[in-house]
């Protein structure tokens, strides 16, 4: 009796635990999608990318770019109308998806990313939001510059 009640709660938490991988991994690739979107983008704008997806403990910077000597730090915001739901989800845009807290923690990240730099370089941190219709292969990308 209680193998089978670990078991029961065992298979509910794989489950669950699958769904939300899943859902984890969905929203990665959509992510992934937009990132190359977005270096498309910045690219046809006349940024070179340096990096992508600077992951440290502290934080993580989704495009590192330059344009001449400064250096850019964007965060890139993605939405797909065919994932985003009905009701609520529908009506909001990549920019609702822009969190103050968030940018903190990218101000952090970048600032010792500057830190570790060789040389004085300016730098400034943009937003790119990607709006992506997957039954068009369509995406429309807005650039939003020193948001900081």
């Amino acid at each position: 009796m209680h193998v089978l009640r670990v078991t029961g709660d065992g298979e509910v938490w794989i489950c669950l635990y699958f769904i939300y991988m899943a859902a984890f991994s969905a929203r990665r690739q959509l992510g992934n999608v937009g990132e190359d979107v977005a270096c498309k983008y910045l690219t046809s704008k006349g940024f070179v990318i340096v990096e992508r997806n600077h992951l440290k403990p502290w934080g993580e910077i989704d495009i590192v770019a330059r344009v001449g000597d400064i250096y850019r730090f964007v965060e890139v915001k993605t939405i797909s109308r065919e994932n985003g739901g009905g009701g609520f989800a529908r009506n909001m845009t990549a920019e609702d998806h822009i969190h103050p807290a968030k940018l903190q923690k990218l101000v952090r990240t970048v600032e010792i990313y500057m830190a570790n730099l060789a040389g004085d370089f300016d730098y400034q941190i943009d937003v790119v939001t990607v709006e992506l219709d997957t039954s068009t292969r369509r995406a429309r990308c807005k650039l939003y510059e020193q948001v900081l």
